[in-house]
C-alpha cells in the first residue's frame, strides 16, 4: 500500500514515485513508477495498474520484467487548510471577520469606514491608495503582501472611503486569504512615497486593519524605525478576539520602538483594539465615533513633532 502526494501541483508532468516498504522490518528499495496529476485524475473512474521498476535490476538482469505492480483503486483531491484558514474563516462564512451580512458591515469594513470617513476630510483630492496583504492572487495563486484592492497596479487609488470599501469587498470575491501576514512590505512602500516629499507639504497616514496575527515582527520594527524619520504616521486597528500583545509592542507610547540598536526617532504608531468599541447596546454610530476619536487622537501631535524637529513652518495661505 502506498500513498502519492502532490503538494499543490496540478501540472501534467508532476512525477509520482512511491517506494513501498519491502517488509514491516526494513525499508529496502523495491522500485518506482512515474505518473502525473492529470493521468491520475483521468484514471479515477477505473482501476489502473502501474509497473514498479527497479533501475539497477533492470540493468543487471536481461530477463527482468518488473518488481511488482501498483494498482490505483481510487483517486481524490483534498484541500490542505492552513492555520490562517481556521482563525480567519472564509469571507463567505458568518464566523469570518470579513463576513458582511445584508444588514451589517464586517468588522474590517466598520473600522475602515469609522476611521476613514474622518481622516478623508483632511485630504485634498480624496484619492486613497488601498492595498491588501496576506492573500493568494489569481490566476496563479501567488502570495502577495501588498496588492492593490482595485486590481490596478498602475493606479491603486480609490475615490473616497466608499471607493476603498467597494474595492475591498470586490477583492474578497477574487483573492484567497492566506498567510503569512507581513506588515513590513506595505510600511516600506508608504515610507518610500513619504521620502519623496519631506518639506512638510505632504504627510502620509497609513491605516492597517488586522486580526493581530503578525509574522514579520523584526522586519516590521525595522520598517517603523526607518519610517519614524519621515512625514508619516501608522494607525493599526485590531479586529477579532486575538490577543494583541504584538500590536501593543509596536505602539511606542511607553517604550520607543527599536531595531538593531536603533530607536524610532519619534512615536508614529497608534494601536487600538476594535472590540473595545463594540457597544453592547447596539449604538453603532456612537461606538464608531469613539473609535475614530481615539484612533486619530495622536495624529496631530505626531505631525507637529515631525514639523518641529525639522523647523518647518506652516505655509501661509495665498492671498485672494
Amino acid at each position: 500500500c502506498c500513498r502519492c502526494h502532490f503538494p499543490g501541483c496540478p501540472s501534467p508532468g508532476c512525477p509520482a514515485m512511491p517506494i513501498p516498504p519491502h517488509s514491516s522490518h526494513s525499508h529496502d528499495f523495491i522500485g518506482e513508477f512515474a505518473t502525473s496529476y492529470r493521468e491520475l485524475s483521468r484514471a479515477q473512474s477505473q482501476f489502473t495498474v502501474y509497473e514498479v521498476l527497479n533501475p539497477r535490476k533492470k540493468c543487471k538482469k536481461k530477463k527482468y520484467v518488473n518488481s511488482g505492480t501498483v494498482t490505483l483503486l481510487s483517486f481524490s483531491v483534498e484541500s490542505e487548510f492552513t492555520f490562517v484558514d481556521y482563525i480567519r474563516g472564509m469571507p463567505s462564512q458568518p464566523t469570518s471577520l470579513h463576513y458582511a451580512s445584508p444588514y451589517q458591515l464586517s468588522a474590517y469594513a466598520l473600522a475602515l469606514k469609522a476611521v476613514g470617513e474622518i481622516i478623508q476630510d483632511y485630504d485634498s483630492d480624496k484619492l486613497f491608495p488601498a492595498y491588501g496583504f496576506g492573500a493568494k492572487l489569481p490566476p496563479d495563486g501567488k502570495i502577495s503582501h501588498q496588492f492593490p484592492l482595485n486590481n490596478n497596479a498602475d493606479n491603486p487609488s480609490c475615490a473616497g472611503i466608499e471607493g476603498v470599501l467597494e474595492s475591498y469587498l470586490q477583492s474578497l470575491r477574487t483573492v484567497q486569504l492566506y498567510g503569512p501576514t507581513n506588515f513590513a512590505p506595505i510600511i516600506n512602500q508608504v515610507a518610500g512615497a513619504a521620502a519623496q516629499v519631506t518639506d512638510g507639504s505632504q504627510y502620509h497616514v497609513l491605516l492597517i486593519i488586522t486580526d493581530g496575527v503578525i509574522s514579520d515582527m523584526l522586519q516590521t520594527k525595522e520598517a517603523i524605525v526607518t519610517a519614524s524619520a519621515l512625514p508619516m504616521s501608522i494607525i493599526i486597528v485590531g479586529v477579532g478576539p486575538a490577543e494583541f500583545e504584538a500590536m501593543e509592542e509596536l505602539d511606542g507610547d511607553e517604550v520607543r520602538v527599536s531595531s538593531r540598536g536603533r530607536y524610532a526617532e519619534r512615536d508614529i504608531v497608534q494601536f487600538v483594539p476594535f472590540r473595545d468599541y463594540v457597544d453592547d447596546s447596539g449604538n453603532q454610530v456612537l461606538s464608531m465615533a469613539r473609535l475614530a476619536k481615539d484612533v486619530l487622537a495622536e495624529i496631530p501631535e505626531q505631525l507637529l513633532s515631525y514639523m518641529k524637529t525639522r523647523d518647518i513652518k506652516p505655509r501661509r495661505a495665498d492671498p485672494k
